[in-house]
């Protein structure tokens, strides 16, 4: 199992050879979960384009003290401004910047309508937090979202699987 940024947590099933051009490269064949679509990653590169490791379960509490924070400074910005800012970070690929979008827009939802695309992309960093959370801690998604729901008791979060 591994992250694929934008696209979340997948498995690696294989490592095949392609001819590209006049190169021979090896490809990390990698299904991702959450819309069962292959991704070809080569081998020479999943460094750079961001694929790594599902963070170990001591990570897991980093990604709950981010989401626990509620001393943040937020930005009176308009709403696709901060769609870009909070897309960026997404497609980083780290845990905890995904976290802080998580976050930001859940506070966010509290005292304001998020706009269609807000929304897809707080379920995007909410389906791709609770699939890693799970996986680093080896429980239920069930159980992940129960703990978001525990820290944003106003906005309930429902479970899809």
């Amino acid at each position: 199992m591994a992250v694929y940024p934008a696209h979340g947590v997948g498995k690696i099933e294989s490592i095949e050879s392609r001819r590209v051009g006049d190169l021979e490269q090896a490809f990390y064949v990698m299904r991702i979960v959450e819309s069962n679509m292959i991704v070809m990653i080569p081998t020479a590169t999943c460094g750079t384009v961001g694929l790594r490791n599902i963070i170990p379960a001591w990570e897991v509490s980093k990604v709950f003290a981010i989401l626990n924070e509620r001393n943040i400074e937020t930005e009176s910005q308009p709403w696709n401004q901060r769609y870009r800012e909070y897309m960026n970070k997404i497609k980083t690929g780290s845990v905890f910047e995904i976290a802080v979008v998580l976050r930001d827009l859940l506070l966010l939802r509290v005292n304001k309508d998020l706009s269609f695309g807000e929304r897809k992309m707080m379920d995007t960093a909410r389906g791709f937090l609770i699939k890693e959370v799970s996986l680093a801690q080896q429980v239920g998604e069930e159980q992940v979202a129960e703990e978001l729901n525990r820290i944003f008791p106003s906005v309930i979060i429902p479970v899809t699987s």
